[in-house]
């Protein structure tokens, strides 16, 4: 998936015509913090509702000290990149330019997770397995073996460790929802489950950290 096919329907960019007191209650009616200017179809900057209230509402975006940074990603860019990038800058949407460096759309972190929730399967009806291991013991061949052997596919995997830590901590997505047998599998080839998920636990998980997302976007 690339970020062509991630750009938002709805939400549209500032003008340099916009006046701080519009830019406001854009973002407002958007359920974003930040959102970028363009000109035509040339790429400004971000401007986030601090920058706003640190100038005066009643003039134009336009005339506002704008920051141009790497806040952007391109048309082509795969959506790990759009991750990175937006992680990076903790922002809430992100641009988008074409080859020729043009402005043409933009994501927000909304579209974002629910595109992330589609390419990793979790909408598919199953259950979650996270495991932990040394770095050197991560082996996804052989976990798929000994999990198919079980008559159980992985429909997809995340890995996650934290900075400089020797463990790694592996997300297995897979397509039934009894996960005992796997579980024990996985258990009698010493790797460490942490925790196992049915898809009503993960939904109302994903549903709790989704709302408290929202609430932050509109605070």
């Amino acid at each position: 998936m690339i970020a062509e096919k991630l750009i938002s329907k709805n939400t549209v960019p500032l003008h340099v015509s916009d006046t701080g007191e519009e830019a406001l209650g854009m973002m407002n009616d958007f359920r974003v913090r930040h959102l970028p200017v363009v000109d035509h179809q040339q790429l400004l900057g971000i401007l986030s509702e601090e920058d706003v209230l640190e100038n005066d509402v009643e003039e134009v975006v336009g005339s506002y000290p704008l920051r141009f940074v790497k806040n952007y990603v391109h048309s082509s860019d795969h959506l790990y990149e759009v991750l990175r990038v937006i992680g990076i800058n903790q922002t809430t949407t992100i641009p988008v330019l074409d080859s020729e460096e043009r402005y043409i759309g933009l994501i927000t972190l909304e579209d974002l997770l629910q595109a992330l929730a589609h390419f990793t399967s979790f909408a598919e009806p199953g259950g979650v397995l996270v495991l932990e291991m040394a770095r050197h013991d991560y082996s996804m061949a052989e976990i798929t073996r000994i999990v198919e052997a079980e008559n159980t596919l992985i429909l997809s995997s995340f890995v996650s460790s934290e900075q400089d830590s020797p463990m790694v901590e592996l997300t297995l997505k897979l397509n039934k929802q009894d996960l005992q047998r796997v579980v024990a599998a996985l258990s009698r080839y010493g790797f460490d489950v942490k925790g196992s998920f049915t898809e009503q636990d993960y939904d109302d998980s994903l549903k709790e950290r989704y709302d408290l997302l929202m609430a932050y976007l509109n605070v």
